[in-house]
C-alpha cells in the first residue's frame, strides 16, 4: 500500500481508496468488493469499513444490501471537501479542473481582497507581510515559495474577516498548490513578488479598488505563467504535471 507519512493504517486507506476513485479506477457506477481491498491494501476488515465510511461520508460511495458497495455519480460528490480537492490535484489534474479552479479564484479574491482593504487589522498585516518576506526568501525553493504563496493568500482571506468567506481557502489553497507546483517545479514563472507586495500596500492603505486591480494582475499573471509552462510542455513532449501533492 502506498505510505502517508503521520497518518495511521485508517488514514493511509482512506488516501489510497479516495485517490483511486478520483483518478477513475472506479468508474462511477460500478460495484467493488471490500475484501479486495483488504488483500490488496494489507489491512483488516476493520480499517477498510472504516475508510469506505469516511469515502461515503463525502458522497463517494454507497453500501446498500444486495447491491453491495457503488461508486456514486460524480454529481454526488462532495467536491468542495479539501481531500478530494486535494486528490483531483494531485492525479494529473486536467486542463478542466484547473479551469475551475482559476474560475473560482477569480470569483473570490477580488472579493476578498475589497473585504480585507475596509477590515484588516495589524495582526492581518503582519501575517501578510511575513509570507511575503518567506516569499522572497525562498529565491528558487519551489516547495517554499508555494507554501509563503498559500500563507499570503490564506492571510488575505482571513483579513477579510467573513468566516464564510475565510471557508474558501480549500478551493483556493487545491488551486494554487497545484498551479504552484507545476509553474515553479517547472522553473518557468514570472516574478509575482511586486505584485504580491502592491496587493498588501493596498489593502494596508484601505484602498479597495487598488487592492482588487492587483489581485486581477496577480490572477493574470498566474494563468500566464501556466499558459507558458503549457506550451513549453507541447514542444518538449514532456509532462510538467504533479502526480503527487502530499
Amino acid at each position: 500500500m502506498v505510505t502517508h507519512p503521520g497518518r495511521g493504517l485508517h488514514g493511509q486507506a482512506v488516501e489510497e481508496l479516495g485517490r483511486r476513485i478520483i483518478r477513475g479506477d472506479y468508474p462511477p457506477g460500478s460495484v467493488v468488493d471490500p475484501a479486495n481491498f483488504e488483500v490488496e491494501l494489507g489491512v483488516s476488515k476493520t480499517v477498510v469499513r472504516e475508510a469506505l465510511r469516511v469515502l461515503a461520508s463525502k458522497g463517494l460511495l454507497e453500501s446498500k444490501q444486495k447491491r453491495g458497495t457503488t461508486i456514486r455519480p460524480r454529481a454526488d460528490w462532495n467536491l468542495l471537501d479539501s481531500d478530494l480537492l486535494r486528490w483531483q490535484g494531485s492525479s494529473a489534474p486536467t486542463d478542466g479542473f484547473l479551469g475551475d479552479l482559476a474560475e473560482v479564484r477569480a470569483i473570490v479574491e477580488p472579493a476578498g481582497a475589497r473585504l480585507a482593504a475596509a477590515r484588516r487589522t495589524a495582526a492581518d498585516l503582519d501575517a501578510m507581510r511575513q509570507a511575503l518576506e518567506a516569499m522572497a526568501a525562498a529565491d528558487k525553493d519551489a516547495e517554499a515559495m508555494v507554501e509563503a504563496d498559500l500563507a499570503f493568500h490564506r492571510a488575505l482571506l482571513d483579513a477579510a474577516h467573513n468566516e464564510l468567506l475565510s471557508r474558501m481557502e480549500v478551493v483556493i489553497e487545491a488551486g494554487l498548490r497545484v498551479r504552484d507546483r507545476i509553474v515553479h517545479g517547472a522553473r518557468h514563472f514570472s516574478d509575482s513578488i511586486p505584485v504580491h507586495q502592491e496587493l498588501l500596500d493596498a489593502v494596508e492603505a484601505g484602498d479597495p479598488d487598488v487592492a482588487v486591480a492587483a489581485v486581477v494582475s496577480l490572477l493574470a499573471q498566474a494563468s500566464d505563467d501556466l499558459a507558458a509552462v503549457r506550451a513549453n510542455q507541447d514542444a518538449a513532449g514532456t509532462d510538467p504535471l504533479p502526480k503527487e501533492v502530499p
